[in-house]
């Protein structure tokens, strides 16, 4: 017998078109593993591997990453005679950035010779640079100035000469360097300290604004091993980093030629940084000269992070060559140079080796 079809409810047919239509807007498994170019897009790239030498004839180099996207680079001109300033929103990129001279020596009097080792900061909304100079009439007479730009764009406005770090003593002092921890902003330097026989030691004290110590000033280390007297007993170019609950303090050793090399002290987060008890020093060096990689004389680092925001890069200087003839402050050759930073299990830093120079095109195919 046979029958009238029934005609089917329109609700059900509703239910059944979406559901139709939600199976063919959902991809596939191979669809889901390929992503749009939206979504390639909105990756972080990879950086591109270094490039070293950095910057040729640049040395005790410093880079700031700042919060607009683009590294900020200076460093000692082998001139000794100006302060400058380039940047690039890669580390690769600052080799080719155009270069601006931000300021220039004094012809006479204070500021007029040794511009050596600035850095460079923001701090409260303003940009500030540190750097040692000395006197045009007394060249070793050496202390640590401050300029100040308000401008949000360093390479405009006015670098206001904010005057001299003062510090407990009034004698050879470089190499200054900020950081905050904990709230509290810290100046540390190397200077000479009277009544010491040595060069320089390193120093640290409270801020009460970014030119000015509230003190008391304390002693973190002086040269005592013998690879931090050679030439020279000196201890000098702080940098700190701050990983896995402590506080690392890089610094240079002895002369500053294929001896200069790099220490450690390090000092526990929650310990009280004024107190010298928090700080040990690691008794053998953690970055020297390579013969293999054919660099000479590693050392007045900084710290930055490559362009994934994550990966830890040292910067430092060094020379393509062992022997230098004269003063060895006299040679230009002092290049600026980057790797990635690695770390060990234990929490320490791993600087490894410095690294060999980038092949050429015309050395790879030979």
């Amino acid at each position: 017998m046979s029958r009238t079809p029934q005609v089917p409810d329109r609700r059900l047919l509703l239910k059944g078109a979406l559901a139709a239509g939600t199976l063919a807007a959902t991809p596939t498994a191979a669809q889901a593993a390929t992503p749009t170019a939206a979504q390639a897009a909105a990756r972080p790239k990879k950086a591109a591997p270094f490039v070293n030498p950095l910057v040729r004839h640049r040395a005790d180099p410093y880079i700031h990453r700042h919060s607009d996207g683009f590294y900020y680079f200076t460093a000692t001109a082998p001139e000794y005679d100006r302060i400058i300033l380039r940047r690039s929103r890669t580390l690769n990129g600052l080799a080719t950035a155009a270069e601006s001279v931000i300021w220039t020596k004094h012809p006479t009097g204070v500021m007029g010779a040794h511009i050596w080792a600035p850095e460079i900061h923001r701090i409260g909304g303003k940009w500030y640079v540190y750097f040692a100079s000395a006197p045009a009439e007394s060249v070793w007479d050496i202390r640590i100035w401050v300029l100040e730009n308000a401008n949000p764009d360093p390479f405009k406005g006015t670098w206001e000469e904010k005057g001299q770090v003062r510090t407990a003593w009034e004698t050879f002092s470089l190499d200054a360097t900020t950081f905050t921890h904990r709230g509290t902003r810290y100046l540390a330097w190397a200077q000479h300290e009277p009544g010491q026989d040595n060069n320089t030691g390193l120093f640290l004290s409270r801020m009460a604004n970014p030119w000015t110590l509230t003190g008391p000033q304390i002693r973190l280390s002086t040269p005592e091993y013998d690879w931090e007297c050679v030439g020279y007993k000196v201890n000098e170019g702080p940098s700190v980093i701050a990983r896995h609950g402590r506080l690392f303090m890089s610094y240079s050793a002895s002369a500053t030629d294929w001896h200069y090399c790099m220490g450690l002290l390090t000092a526990d987060a929650d310990a009280d940084l004024m107190n010298p008890a928090s700080w040990s020093k690691s008794p053998t060096p953690v970055f020297t000269s390579n013969d293999t990689t054919k660099q000479y004389g590693p050392g007045h680092n900084c710290f930055t992070v490559a362009e994934d925001g994550r990966s830890d890069v040292l910067v430092y200087h060094a020379r393509q060559y062992k022997e230098i003839v004269g003063d060895p402050l006299n040679d230009p050759n002092r290049h600026t140079r980057v790797q990635k930073l690695g770390w060990h299990a234990d929490g320490t830093p791993d600087f490894g080796i410095p690294v060999a120079d980038t092949a050429t095109d015309t050395e790879v195919a030979s």
